[in-house]
């Protein structure tokens, strides 16, 4: 009734195998990362590290030397204001803006949200617009001014918020392009359960 052989051949079968050395339970493997660089990441960089280098400045004199140099504080402001304005462009290009997603998460896929995605994504690109256009403007109108330190034009700063700005309307105008090519579909980010 018992073969030996076939004894044999199920008690291996059972045993286990030789543990290999080499044994790893997470096994993670190299994605390739591809780092794109566009003009408004140039920009912010440099604008943060020139912001970076001027407070320390400020901080280095005022507390290590105890002799403030007065136009560091001036000139921070400004290059803050001018990096929101210029950083306002990666969020454009990235579509990160903070918004309210309730009502468009809460509708299934069809006319009415293609509908509601297309008028949010068009008075975005109507009020950064304007918002550039205003800019401009007010840098017409702050040419005559100057800064209270250092005897520059406050256009200056007020062309780099139109820089940024005008960075926005092309980000955004890029953004409802990319978005009318798919049919202004866009997933939703969880599938709503059906009520019974």
């Amino acid at each position: 009734m018992n073969d030996p052989r076939t004894a044999a051949m199920t008690d291996s079968a059972r045993a286990p195998a030789d543990p290999v050395e080499d044994v790893h339970l997470i096994v993670a493997e190299d994605e390739e990362v591809t780092v794109e660089y566009f003009l408004e990441d140039w920009l912010s960089i440099a604008l943060f590290w020139a912001l970076a280098f001027i407070i320390f400045l400020q901080f280095f004199t005022r507390y290590v030397m105890n002799d403030s140099l007065a136009w560091t504080e001036e000139i921070a402001r400004y290059l803050l204001m001018v990096l929101v304005f210029v950083g306002g462009a990666m969020v454009m290009r990235r579509n990160t803006n903070i918004s309210v997603e309730l009502v468009m998460n809460l509708m299934q896929d069809g006319l009415r949200r293609r509908v509601l995605i297309a008028a949010v994504e068009i008075t975005k690109l109507f009020f950064v617009g304007l918002l550039a256009y205003f800019s401009i403007l007010i840098t017409e109108r702050m040419h005559g001014l100057y800064m209270t330190v250092v005897d520059w034009p406050m256009s200056l700063v007020y062309g780099g918020i139109a820089v940024g700005c005008f960075l926005m309307v092309f980000r955004q105008a890029l953004n409802l392009l990319r978005e009318a090519r798919n049919g202004f579909r866009r997933a939703p980010p969880h599938s709503i359960p059906d009520v019974d």
